[in-house]
C-alpha cells in the first residue's frame, strides 16, 4: 500500500517544480536570498497586500495610533464603533509595519535584535491587539475580515524566508480549496435547472483558471497567460442568461433572477478570494448555504455538496 504523501512533498509535473500540500500540487518557486533587505522588501509587500484587500479608509498612520486608541475608546454608537475600531486596526497594523522598518535598520548596522528586545515586545503587542480588533474589518467585497494577512509580516520578520513561504503554500492549497467548494456548490445547484444550463463547462474553467491564478506569481512570465484565461472564464459565466420559457409565470421568472444573482456572487466570491490569495470560509459557508436554500426552493431537493469547512 501506497505511503500518503507528506506535505512539502517535490516533483516535476507537465515541466514545471511542484510542492504538494494537503491534496493540491502547486506551482514551486525557489525563496529569494534570506537578507535584512529582503525583508525589508518582504514587509513592505505585505503591508500593502493588507490594506489592498480591505474596507477603504482604515490605513491610518502608525503615528497617529494616540488618536486612533481615542476614537475608538470614546465612541458609544455601536456601529461607528466598528469602523473606529478598523481604523484602531489599521493604526495598530502600521505601527507594528514602522517598527520592523526600523528593526531591520538596526540588524542592517549590525545590531543584534533579541526576541525579548523591547521593540519586539512592542511590536508583538501592537500585532496581537491588531489582529483582535481586525474581527471587525471588513473585506471590501463583503462582511468577512481575511485574519490570516494580520499576521504575516510579522512572520516574515521572525522566521527564516524558506519557511515563511512554505506557510504561504499552505495557505494557497486552503484558497484551492475554497475554489473548488464553490464551484462544485454551483454545480450541484444548477444541476436540476431548465433555465441555467449548459454550465458545467464554465464553472470547470473558471475553477481551474482561478487556482492556476492562486499559484502563480505577478512575476512569472506565465501570468500573460493566466490573468487572460482567469479574467475569460470570470466574464462567460457573468454573462450567461438564463433560458426562461416564451411566456414565463412568476416563479420561473423568480427563478432566473435569483439564479443569476447566484452565479454573479459566486463569481465575485472566487474573485475576492484569489486575488487575497487566503482562504474565506465564512463567506465561502454562507454562499453554499444560500445555494443549499436556492435549490431547496426552486426543486424541492436537497443538496448534495455540504457547507462544512
Amino acid at each position: 500500500m501506497q505511503e500518503p504523501l507528506a506535505n512539502g512533498a517535490k516533483r516535476e509535473i507537465d515541466g514545471d517544480t511542484r510542492i504538494y500540500f494537503d491534496g493540491y500540487w502547486i506551482k514551486y518557486y525557489e525563496p529569494p536570498e534570506d537578507s535584512f533587505e529582503m525583508r525589508r522588501r518582504l514587509i513592505e509587500a505585505l503591508t500593502r497586500r493588507l490594506f489592498n484587500h480591505v474596507e477603504h479608509g482604515i490605513n491610518i498612520p502608525g503615528t497617529r495610533l494616540k488618536e486612533a486608541r481615542a476614537a475608538y475608546e470614546a465612541e458609544t454608537d455601536i456601529e461607528r464603533k466598528r469602523v473606529n475600531g478598523a481604523m484602531f486596526a489599521g493604526a495598530l497594523f502600521n505601527r507594528a509595519s514602522d517598527i520592523f522598518q526600523s528593526l531591520v535598520d538596526l540588524q542592517t548596522a549590525g545590531v543584534e535584535i533579541g526576541p525579548d528586545h523591547t521593540l519586539m515586545r512592542e511590536c508583538g503587542h501592537c500585532l496581537m491587539e491588531a489582529l483582535e480588533l481586525g474581527k471587525m474589518v471588513r473585506h471590501r467585497g463583503g462582511d468577512e475580515g481575511i485574519d490570516e494577512l494580520w499576521g504575516e509580516p510579522f512572520k516574515a520578520f521572525s522566521m527564516p524566508i524558506e519557511f515563511f513561504y512554505a506557510s504561504r503554500y499552505l495557505k494557497i492549497a486552503m484558497t484551492m480549496r475554497d475554489v473548488d467548494r464553490i464551484v462544485a456548490a454551483l454545480k450541484d445547484t444548477f444541476a436540476g435547472s431548465r433555465q441555467i444550463i449548459d454550465i458545467e463547462d464554465r464553472l470547470n474553467e473558471l475553477g481551474d483558471s482561478a487556482k492556476r491564478k492562486c499559484e502563480v506569481l505577478r512575476t512569472d512570465p506565465t501570468v500573460f497567460a493566466v490573468w487572460p484565461a482567469y479574467v475569460v472564464a470570470s466574464e462567460r459565466l457573468r454573462r450567461l442568461e438564463p433560458l426562461l420559457p416564451a411566456v414565463p409565470d412568476a416563479a420561473a421568472v423568480q427563478e432566473a433572477l435569483e439564479g443569476s444573482r447566484l452565479l454573479r456572487e459566486g463569481t465575485d466570491l472566487i474573485s475576492h478570494i484569489v486575488r487575497a490569495r487566503v482562504p474565506m470560509p465564512k463567506s465561502a459557508r454562507e454562499f453554499i448555504d444560500r445555494c443549499h436554500q436556492f435549490r431547496r426552493t426552486f426543486f424541492g431537493t436537497p443538496p448534495t455538496v455540504t457547507a462544512q469547512e
